[in-house]
């Protein structure tokens, strides 16, 4: 699956054991204060990773157009210097409108650095 353009940007890659898992190494562009994360590059993850996943449910049903509704972040602790991992999950697929819940983790998936809800208003081909 191609990813977005500024997917690029934060260094995204597929995780090669799990497709629907975006990761997000640490690197200066993602730096915040000194030795964490930035906000807006785990919110950003998170984004791609939802977009995944709207985009595979989609293509299970003969594709479609995406476009921002809105989105709502949670943050839950601080991101350190290792790799990020995000994964979206459609938690309702409309005729009009996706549901998609996100989370970002690092050593632990049970231990969340962010959560965020994301909607999207679709358009199927």
């Amino acid at each position: 699956m191609t990813l977005p353009p500024y997917a690029d940007l934060l260094g995204l890659s597929v995780d090669p054991d799990d497709e629907s898992v975006l990761i997000m190494p640490f690197e200066k562009g993602v730096l915040g204060r000194p030795g964490f994360l930035h906000g807006g590059a785990i919110s950003g993850l998170m984004e791609m990773a939802a977009i995944v996943a709207v985009r595979q449910a989609l293509a299970e049903e003969g594709g479609g157009r995406i476009k921002p509704i809105n989105v709502t972040v949670d943050f839950m602790r601080g991101g350190r210097d290792k790799p990020t991992r995000a994964q979206g999950v459609v938690t309702r697929l409309g005729t009009r409108v996706a549901n998609v819940e996100a989370t970002a983790w690092q050593d632990d998936r049970g231990k969340p650095i962010a959560a965020a809800r994301l909607n999207y208003l679709i358009a199927r081909r």
